[in-house]
């Protein structure tokens, strides 16, 4: 039987010592290879350009151009439609990792997370299927959501090639749920659940779920819970 292709992975951090530690815990991985290393913003383009790695693993803060401004040009690249930006942070609530995500980056995980965890971030954003920490990544937006940003808002006429059924499983993939829990309480087979999050994804011109959590909200097709913010 053919081996299964490794998820490709690049690093991005300012800080050498990190890259090492990264890149020796992501190569041990059968399935998970380096394929390069960048340390700034304007690397990370480069980078990504250049090898095309399935997820980027960028830190927020460096210099020569910022991590957010690095994952604005990636995201916004059509020819780098296949490269993920899985965010690194060392607080998760954090302004810019609201921003990320509107960026389009496709998650984050704090850099004191266990190395399991690391692993499965990476894994997660590589498939596409689900949001990383799902409850977290949706406090993120809810918060982000209840503070007044410039430019233009995002109207609901966005949503507006969708299905009933594709907007219904949009909105349950922005509470968090997982494709076998919306399958479970639609009475649909995951893979059908999944059909109809790909479709939704291509309507509205969503990278992955990670921005379509965002539109949903954004739009107003979820509301932000009734609750105070910290």
């Amino acid at each position: 039987m053919a081996e299964s292709r490794r998820i490709t992975v690049g690093l991005v951090d300012d800080q050498a010592l990190l890259r090492v530690g990264f890149r020796m815990l992501v190569d041990a991985e059968d399935d998970l290879a380096v394929v390069g290393e960048a340390d700034s913003g304007r690397q990370a383009v480069e980078l990504a350009r250049r090898a095309r790695p399935d997820v980027l693993l960028m830190d927020i803060r460096m210099p020569d151009g910022d991590g957010l401004a690095a994952t604005r040009r990636i995201t916004g690249d059509p020819d780098l439609a296949g490269v993920r930006v899985l965010i690194l942070t060392l607080f998760e609530i954090d302004e810019y990792v609201f921003e990320a995500l509107r960026c389009g980056a496709s998650g984050f995980v704090g850099k004191n997370a266990e190395p399991a965890d690391l692993l499965a971030a990476i894994r997660v954003v590589a498939r596409g299927d689900r949001l990383l920490c799902p409850a977290a990544t949706t406090a993120l937006i809810t918060r982000f959501l209840r503070q007044p940003h410039p430019g233009s808002p995002v109207v609901p006429e966005r949503l507006a090639p969708l299905t009933d059924r594709e907007r219904e499983i949009t909105a349950l993939v922005a509470t968090g749920l997982s494709n076998a829990e919306i399958a479970t309480r639609l009475r649909l087979s995951p893979l059908t659940v999944k059909t109809h999050i790909n479709r939704a994804m291509a309507k509205v011109h969503a990278r992955d779920r990670a921005q379509l959590v965002v539109l949903a909200y954004q739009t107003g097709l979820v509301k932000p819970p009734d609750r105070t913010s910290r």
